[in-house]
């Protein structure tokens, strides 16, 4: 039988304010253990809760990024559960009124096709604290840093249908809250973990399956091994005729397999009731409007932009627009070099290149966007072949200063005077008679190739500065 995967996703975003949500201890990543955590965080007797004004901030910032409704009044639930993490024995979240209702979120996938997602909402919460069970001979340790650091849960609709649609949402959102400034989206820190809902059903048919649930995976290809494996698993047992049992499972990347965790808890298992000790959290539509003011360009209205306006394709304007530190270093190169298709062209491919081959960041790259718009811009005019500049690249890299600098101190610049060309041709044709006479009998496809190699030559004898275009069409004149 044909089966339809229906896949909902849970995004546990932590929010990137300095101090947790109901206490004023840091959220810093990496500090010793239990380092981090006041009395509000460990649930000792009589500590009150007090909310955080910048999660509250950062939760409605992210509902006008999807355009969604925004709940003016939203309040604050307990979630009762057990857990060595988590001291208080319920999680402070929301359930009947979020602070971020309805959206809907486009999202771009590999074959240049879009799809929108619908969100159905997304609420503020306090985060446990850490289990850690290596090196405690067979105990368990706690780290109870992050308890209390706020997080965004965005719950999708049951929209996407794959493993690629999945991992497509989850960059998509991942670009977005990255744009906002509202989380650095770290998933190998635990700054983004997700939830797979996943049930099958007939192809055609309307009917939900049951569903399992894949709890906390961290990276966009565990993500969608995860949701490779669930789907053959889950199509295993309705084809042998079993059924699927409701339960929250464990992806294990080790062994490439979910396995059961526990029973898939519902609703009424948590007791929802309002926390008694926060208010309702009452917003108006100035708040909403300051917080409207404030927001950047979004990644899906600067990809539209960047194909638009600067004619590139849609894989280059999703490339370029994907972070925003490197959507505004592409547009500075741009302005220093006025041609952006080959601007897109050197970020993509020697930027980048040099980024990865270097495994740093475009924060701690050496060369600056202007100084790359400066190199091209002298691809541009002439003063250096493409070959060249890259060698120019290089050397910037290395921080021998900029590329007008670099091409006088070794003296690189292009040989485009026609008389000097001349005479490198000259003497190219008069030592190669045999390749002359070839290319005299040569019909039209092999005459390209043996041009190809006067070419050649001719850069050789130029140490690479003569200008490849000029040497083509003297070439042409010559060879006749």
């Amino acid at each position: 039988m044909n089966w339809e995967s229906v896949i909902g996703l849970e995004v546990h975003l932590q929010l990137a304010t300095r101090s947790k949500i109901f206490s004023g201890s840091a959220t810093t990543f990496g500090a010793e253990p239990n380092t981090q955590a006041s009395a509000v965080d460990l649930a000792m007797p009589g500590m009150l809760p007090v909310l955080n004004a910048e999660a509250v901030h950062y939760a409605v910032k992210f509902g006008l990024g999807i355009g969604a409704e925004i709940g003016k009044r939203s309040i604050f639930d307990r979630k009762n559960y057990f857990y060595p993490d988590s001291p208080k024995g319920y999680q402070i979240s929301q359930f009947e009124a979020p602070i971020v209702g309805e959206g809907r979120f486009e999202i771009s996938l590999p074959d240049g096709s879009t799809r929108s997602i619908g969100i159905t909402r997304a609420h503020l919460e306090e985060d446990a604290g850490k289990s850690l069970h290596e090196d405690y001979h067979g105990q368990s340790g706690i780290d109870l840093n992050r308890a209390g650091t706020p997080l965004l849960e965005i719950v999708s609709e049951p929209d996407i249908r794959n493993a690629t649609e999945a991992v497509a949402y989850l960059k998509a959102l991942h670009s977005l809250v990255t744009y906002l400034e509202i989380s650095d989206g770290n998933m190998a820190e635990g700054s983004m973990r997700c939830d797979i809902n996943i049930s099958l059903r007939a192809q055609g048919s309307t009917t939900l399956g049951t569903r399992a649930e894949i709890k906390n995976v961290n990276s966009f290809r565990f993500v969608e091994k995860a949701i490779q494996h669930e789907i053959e698993r889950q199509a295993d047992i309705l084809e042998d005729g079993g059924t699927i049992v409701q339960e929250t499972r464990l992806y294990d990347a080790e062994r490439d397999e979910t396995r059961p965790m526990r029973s898939k808890e519902v609703a009424n298992d948590y007791r929802y009731f309002p926390e008694p000790d926060l208010l309702p959290v009452v917003i108006d539509d100035a708040y909403i409007a300051d917080i409207q003011r404030t927001l950047p360009e979004l990644p899906t209205t600067k990809r539209h932009r960047f194909a638009e306006v600067y004619g590139l394709s849609n894989y280059d304007a999703n490339v370029l627009a994907d972070t925003r530190p490197l959507a505004d270093y592409f547009e500075v190169v741009v302005g220093a070099c006025n041609d952006a298709k080959i601007a897109a062209n050197w970020v993509q491919v020697e930027l980048l290149g040099q980024l990865n081959r270097e495994q740093t960041s475009l924060a701690q790259c050496p060369v600056p966007a202007a100084d790359l718009g400066g190199l091209i811009a002298r691809i541009l005019d002439g003063s250096i072949s493409g070959k060249i500049a890259k060698q120019v690249f290089e050397a910037m890299w290395q921080g021998e200063g900029s590329a007008d600098a670099i091409i006088e101190a070794r003296g690189l610049k292009q040989v485009s005077d026609s008389g000097a060309l001349e005479g490198i041709i000259t003497e190219v044709i008069a030592g190669h008679p045999e390749q002359v006479q070839q290319f005299l009998e040569a019909d039209e496809g092999r005459r390209k190739k043996l041009t190809g190699f006067f070419v050649g030559q001719v850069m050789k004898a130029s140490k690479g500065q003569a200008n490849p275009q000029m040497v083509n069409e003297l070439l042409a004149k010559k060879l006749v």
